[in-house]
């Protein structure tokens, strides 16, 4: 699946009443293959709480009861909302809320540092390049290339080994999901507050210095996976380091496990 870049019908900025752009603000280029060139401004922001983010769209989405994001179903024009650090430490997925013509979000952010901010709206993508001032934190230990995860009793295993990764190629991405205690296939529960019956989500950013456009790859899920298992398509562009998060819902709580994967 592509990602359509239509960045003159989106725009991604900071509410003015909590950030404001610094003087001499830096500019930054990113090209993808066949499109044309999107100039992104870094924000400079006071606070690391409940930062205000609005995403301004082109057409109402279809009205909801609760006047929120739904899904990831790109026909009914809703949005997923993706924060990272550029060194991919930290990573949250948020769920905007549509007001007057745009989404609405305040994440909180774990520190001083540098982020950015992807903006998936019905197959076009936007970023936004987010300061906070501030000391950054050394990292509190090393990352690992391990394809299992241990979270809330759930062992989730990535069962694509590395040495299968190659750049360019459509990749099928399982994940096995069992209890730790029982040993058995996990059930997974529709996420709360959906209308579809999605029961996991798969967000991938490739490493990269710094973060483009380019850099946020979409994940398919592929439906009809048993009881413990699921799959997504998707496709590594390029050589490089990538990281996985997959969210799931499992006893009324969604869970993130994070992968890191090496392409050839």
């Amino acid at each position: 699946m592509n990602l359509v870049l239509r960045t003159s019908l989106l725009a991604v900025f900071l509410l003015t009443s909590s950030c404001s752009p610094k003087k001499g603000v830096k500019q930054e280029t990113s090209t993808t293959n066949n499109q044309s060139t999107q100039t992104e401004q870094v924000k400079e922001v006071k606070s690391t709480k409940a930062v205000p983010i609005a995403v301004k769209v082109p057409d109402k989405p279809k009205a909801s009861t609760t006047n929120s994001v739904k899904s990831t179903d790109s026909s009914n024009k809703q949005m997923q909302l993706v924060v990272v650090s550029d060194d991919l430490r930290f990573f949250q997925h948020e769920t905007p809320t549509y007001k007057s013509g745009k989404f609405e979000v305040k994440p909180d952010f774990p520190a001083p540092g540098n982020y950015t901010v992807f903006s998936d709206y019905d197959k076009q993508l936007t970023i936004q390049k987010i300061k906070i001032p501030g000391d950054v934190p050394l990292p509190t230990e090393l990352e690992k290339f391990s394809n299992t995860k241990i979270l809330n009793n759930t062992k989730i295993t990535l069962l694509a080994p590395s040495s299968s990764f190659k750049s360019g190629q459509q990749v099928n991405l399982r994940f096995d999901l069992q209890d730790t205690k029982n040993k058995q296939p996990v059930k997974l529960q529709p996420y709360p507050n959906q209308k579809t019956n999605e029961k996991a989500r798969l967000f991938i950013v490739r490493s990269s210095s710094p973060l483009k456009s380019t850099d946020y790859i979409p994940a398919t899920l592929l439906q009809d996976s048993p009881d413990g298992q699921v799959s997504f398509g998707s496709n590594f562009p390029q050589k490089g380091t990538y990281k996985l998060w997959l969210q799931f819902n499992r006893n009324s709580k969604v869970n993130t496990a994070d992968f890191w994967v090496d392409v050839k």
